[in-house]
């Protein structure tokens, strides 16, 4: 069985059905799935929608209710407006999911799978707590070069370890320690915490997207597909790199656009897009990046 979680409130229930959609599509034929959803107070008919994905493969879909009362000093924390309490749910995932789940793959509402999960849940984590891809950030920022930072949109984690170690009160104890310091909310918590304890991945495995220009692996091959950008593909004249992949499995589940929508989302989507990039990024012929995402466009490493 191939254990996959997720953490979501309602605002986000609908990217969480994508990701799961996704990763049901591309599955192995002989692929077992159980999803195990951290509930931040799904609706009931955003809950029944996501089981109603089953019907792309049979798989177990189990919502785990969240007493947010745990996570009253994650409260306290100020970071980005954009990161909800939903994000520090896996800081105590050990807790959270039964005894009998000893490993599992978490991933964020803002990627999509394009590949099976087999190889990545049976990966070999020696020693380590956790299995993650180097952040996008410490790639491209040569004050970061040599330091061990992974994103955590994307992580394979020993439960069991977590739990015999104690791991989760060792998060609570740095989170009390470092509010001042802590930037990047559980990402800072995970990475600092688990320092040396932390696999690094091939970054097939959490491609971190923006737009054409900015990718933490301009491969063709994406294995996971992290929308990392503030103009994530389900907005409106998004230039997110592929953003089709995205709405082939939204077209699967319940929340796909409707038919008198369709134009709008595909061609003038498009337009708008195109127009966004130029405004934003005036200057992006001039960037190597471009140039690099250009040849690796038409020639893969």
């Amino acid at each position: 069985m191939i254990n996959v979680c997720l953490a979501t409130d309602n605002n986000y229930a609908p990217y969480a059905g994508v990701v799961i959609a996704s990763a049901l599509k591309n599955s192995n034929p002989e692929d077992k799935l159980s999803f195990y959803i951290l509930d931040g107070g799904i609706e009931e008919e955003n809950k029944n929608k996501i089981r109603n994905l089953t019907s792309i493969k049979d798989c177990r879909i189990n919502f785990v209710s969240i007493d947010e009362t745990l996570f009253e000093d994650y409260k306290k924390l100020t970071t980005h407006s954009y990161i909800t309490l939903a994000t520090y749910y896996r800081l105590k995932i050990g807790q959270l999911l039964n005894e009998d789940v000893k490993r599992i793959i978490y991933l964020d509402c803002d990627v999509i799978v394009n590949s099976s999960l087999s190889e990545l849940f049976n990966t070999d984590l020696e020693d380590n707590y956790m299995g993650g891809v180097i952040d996008i950030r410490v790639k491209y920022k040569p004050k970061w070069k040599d330091k061990i930072y992974v994103n955590a949109g994307m992580l394979l984690i020993d439960v069991d370890k977590i739990r015999k170690d104690n791991i989760e009160e060792k998060f609570l104890e740095y989170t009390k320690n470092n509010f001042d310091n802590i930037k990047a909310g559980d990402q800072d918590i995970i990475n600092f915490t688990l320092e040396g304890k932390i696999k690094i991945l091939d970054d097939l495995w959490n491609v971190q997207v923006s737009s054409f220009l900015s990718r933490s692996s301009f491969t063709k091959h994406p294995k996971i597909i992290h929308y990392v950008a503030k103009r994530k593909p389900w907005k409106f004249g998004s230039y997110s790199v592929f953003k089709d992949k995205y709405f082939q499995s939204l077209s699967l589940t319940p929340w796909a656009i409707p038919d008198n929508e369709k134009f709008k989302w595909t061609f003038i989507n498009k337009i708008c897009s195109v127009y966004n990039f130029f405004i934003d990024k005036p200057t992006f012929m001039f960037r190597p990046k471009f140039w690099e995402a250009v040849i690796a466009s038409i020639v893969e490493k």
